[in-house]
């Protein structure tokens, strides 16, 4: 367990000595192209072409966070603007950029329900509405005739025709009226009976509720990079409840939606527990722990690399905490699959974010080491990571110490010991790891229980 203490304070992807950075957007998270080339040149650019920079008071938030809670609840257009706009401000920040301080949480009371909500707002209906309207269970005055729900209502009082709510009732009941010359003819359920038509929004309006939610979870990303928001957001159940909802329905969310929540539970994963889905916390979206890692494997299984770099990247640094374990358990066969898939990538980013959660991965249990080395291509992969070598050095090193873990368990030295002559290789070319694969090789041959790799040990003969 020493690897893991030291990937406790450096996560899955950063050194074991200092603290990993967080991380920053991907690249191509966004689908526009014109935007990620317009990123890419403002990069680029000299600081001297950037213009004029925005300064805000420190003191903003102070006498205004009453106004900016009030209103992002107002609902009212150009108060939540006003909001929005203000609170990317104040949460943005460039890398070394000492003009102005961060903002936390604490400074203003009651901003994460308000910006939730606002993200809520649009969840509620972000679907076309034939598609969640569902029929309702009626049980109160089950027994009654007159029950004050629905249909049955207006039977019971003599009603000549039968009201229809469309969607929710099939066949010909309810669809049909006889009239008086015996021809039936549809009859629909007037505006005032279909309550969920009563205030429905246009495209337009539909595509602003879009945008306020895709700027409050921006500004949720930016505060999860604040060292004085982390603890905050990691135990607030609701925040954890919505980001985790936006990324289990990222077929049909909006991309930039769920890459904001996303890099929001990278960087709150090393405080995560995933107990608070079944704890006494106030509940506001029904997400459970299995749900919840159910959701990022569906990261870790997309196409888009930003996503299956931030989930791999998330899965190792979530197993850091021990009271992870067994909800990630189950899943192991499939994480250990797609880990491996990925360090064949050409993606340098993905390989590195494939390495760092099976460095973290090998020194769960020893079912976890066994079914990593018996992965088809997993040897392979590893080493040639480590051949190429991949541009980081750090990578490099924590391939080779997951080869040294995997060959601690007496029943994987069968299988690397085919792979002797090539860790040999690299511990006379590689003087950076020939210490690590010395201790590989001594493991291999030098062991009194294995008779067969001490007859063909090249190490101490």
């Amino acid at each position: 367990m020493q690897k893991r203490e030291q990937g406790k304070s450096g996560g899955s992807a950063g050194g074991g000595s200092a603290p990993s950075a967080k991380r920053g957007r991907p690249f191509g998270s966004n689908s526009s192209a014109a935007a990620a080339a317009a990123a890419s040149a403002d990069s680029a650019a000299p600081s001297t072409l950037l213009g004029p920079s925005l300064h805000v008071h420190n003191s903003f938030a102070d006498q205004n966070n009453k106004r900016i809670v009030l209103a992002l609840q107002s609902g009212l257009k150009s108060e939540m603007t006003w909001a929005l706009n203000t609170l990317t401000l104040l949460s943005f920040k460039e890398k070394d950029d000492v003009r102005k301080d961060a903002t936390p949480l604490a400074k203003i009371p009651g901003l994460l329900d308000a910006l939730l909500q606002v993200i809520d707002d649009w969840r509620d209906i972000a679907l076309p509405k034939e598609l969640v309207k569902k029929s309702r269970v009626r049980s109160l005055g089950a027994n009654s005739a007159v029950t004050g729900f629905g249909n049955n209502e207006h039977q019971a009082l003599g009603s000549t025709g039968t009201l229809h709510r469309p969607g929710l009732v099939s066949g010909t009941t309810g669809t049909e009226s006889t009239q008086q010359n015996g021809v039936a003819k549809s009859r629909f359920s007037e505006l005032w009976f279909d309550e969920d038509s009563l205030f429905n929004l246009d495209e337009e309006g539909r595509a602003e509720k879009q945008q306020c939610a895709v700027g409050a979870s921006n500004i949720i990303r930016n505060f999860s990079f604040m060292p004085d928001n982390e603890v905050i957001m990691a135990q607030h159940r609701h925040c954890l409840e919505t980001v985790f909802q936006c990324i289990e329905d990222h077929i049909t969310e909006d991309e930039e939606l769920v890459t904001n929540a996303l890099e929001t539970i990278v960087n709150l994963a090393p405080l995560l527990d995933l107990r608070i889905f079944s704890s006494s916390k106030p509940s506001f979206i029904k997400i459970t722990e299995k749900s919840a890692v159910q959701a990022i494997m569906g990261m870790l299984e997309s196409t888009v690399k930003a996503w299956h770099c931030a989930a791999a990247e998330l899965l190792g640094r979530l197993i850091i905490n021990p009271d992870n374990e067994p909800f990630l358990l189950p899943f192991f066969p499939q994480i250990h699959k797609r880990l491996v898939d990925l360090i064949s990538f050409p993606a340098l980013d993905a390989q590195a974010a494939a390495i760092g959660a099976l460095y973290n991965l090998a020194e769960v249990n020893m079912d976890c080491r066994l079914k990593i080395a018996s992965e088809r291509w997993a040897i392979d992969r590893l080493l040639k990571v480590i051949k190429t070598p991949h541009p980081v050095p750090e990578v490099c090193r924590k391939a080779a110490m997951i080869l040294e873990s995997l060959v601690s368990e007496p029943q994987n030295r069968n299988l690397l010991l085919a792979y002797e002559n090539a860790f040999a290789e690299i511990l006379f070319t590689e003087c950076r790891y020939s210490d690590t694969f010395a201790r590989i090789l001594y493991e291999l041959t030098s062991k009194p229980n294995n008779k067969v790799a001490t007859a063909r040990g090249i190490w101490g003969m």
